[in-house]
């Protein structure tokens, strides 16, 4: 019989409510409504960059992120923003960190 491993390091399921993502920044998991959604797009002349999505709305593929300088320092560092939206070039994240730091001194 196989057994489920649930790593002491996560939080216990149970105690959260709707659906969880995992921070590609921090690799914590959260529920959705606290993370970032962040997707791949272009910017004005058209190279790839990282975009925020904060009504998780946008078609594609998306990897989410906790809305705090730390954690997009940790994903930029990890190279995780290309990793976790399986793009092979190479992606710029300024906007979502003109996001994150426009948003982090709000409540």
């Amino acid at each position: 019989m196989a057994r489920e491993h649930i790593s002491p390091a996560c939080p216990d399921p149970s105690t959260l409510t709707g659906p969880v993502r995992t921070c590609v920044g921090c690799r914590k998991r959260a529920t959705k409504s606290e993370l970032l959604r962040v997707t791949a797009g272009s910017d004005a002349e058209g190279q790839p960059v990282v975009v925020p999505d904060p009504t998780a709305t946008a078609p594609g593929r998306g990897a989410h992120l906790h809305p705090t300088t730390e954690c997009f320092e940790l994903a930029v560092r990890r190279k995780a923003f290309g990793r976790a939206l399986r793009v092979t070039t190479g992606l710029s994240s300024a906007p979502v960190g003109e996001y994150v730091a426009s948003h982090a001194h709000q409540p």
